[in-house]
């Protein structure tokens, strides 16, 4: 594997949500713990809060449609058009943040090994098309497992199939709902993003990666 890790890479974000993984990224770099600064972010929703997060921040923030609802004729080819902003604002690392579109090929050809994603349950287990927000807490209470909890993993083409970057474990309690269960895996969310990006491509040795 080769050396992925830079001094202060530019980051860009991609999130189809309301953005609390965004923003937890934002706080890290805007308090000193994160060096790398988030300088695009874009969505598939015109009205994401993501974008709205960004726009409070001063940082680029653009929608492009992209997936089952989108448009071909907003954008032309809407993966094409993602690649170019990321060229024009010289991104070095993209995150995926709550992203619920399958990344294009030439993205991550363009970006290789530097492009990761967040998501909200064990890997492999819960994870794969379909399985996003509420969707993913549901089958772990189905399954009866004793915990749940966050995976950070490298982004390939199948939908959370790439190389695990780090996992938090977050207890399942008796009389977890899916709502209160997705509260306490975003908490761990918010400690974990930040410091992944931190350690994999910023050349900060963590050692053992625990949430905040």
């Amino acid at each position: 594997m080769s050396d992925t890790r830079l001094e202060a890479p530019r980051v860009a974000v991609l999130a189809s949500g309301g953005g609390s993984n965004l923003q937890a990224l934002i706080d890290a770099h805007e308090r000193g713990d994160l060096p790398a600064p988030i300088v695009l972010v874009i969505s598939n929703r015109a009205k994401a809060g993501a974008l709205e997060r960004a726009r409070r921040h001063g940082i680029p923030a653009i929608h492009v449609g992209v997936g089952r609802r989108a448009r071909r004729q907003d954008h032309g080819d809407p993966h094409a058009r993602i690649l170019e902003l990321l060229r024009e604002h010289r991104v070095e690392v993209v995150v995926l943040a709550g992203w619920l579109v399958l990344v294009d090929p030439g993205l991550l050809a363009a970006f290789p090994e530097r492009v990761i994603n967040i998501h909200p349950g064990p890997l492999p287990r819960f994870g794969g098309k379909g399985m996003y927000g509420l969707h993913v807490h549901e089958a772990v209470l189905a399954a009866g497992v004793k915990s749940s909890g966050p995976t950070v993993h490298l982004v390939n083409e199948r939908y959370d199939e790439g190389p695990i970057l780090a996992h938090v474990e977050v207890p399942v309690e008796p009389e977890d709902t899916a709502e209160t269960l997705q509260r306490r895996v975003l908490r761990a969310e918010h400690g974990l993003l930040w410091r992944v990006l931190r350690e994999r491509y910023c050349g900060d040795e963590l050692g053992s990666v625990e949430p905040s």
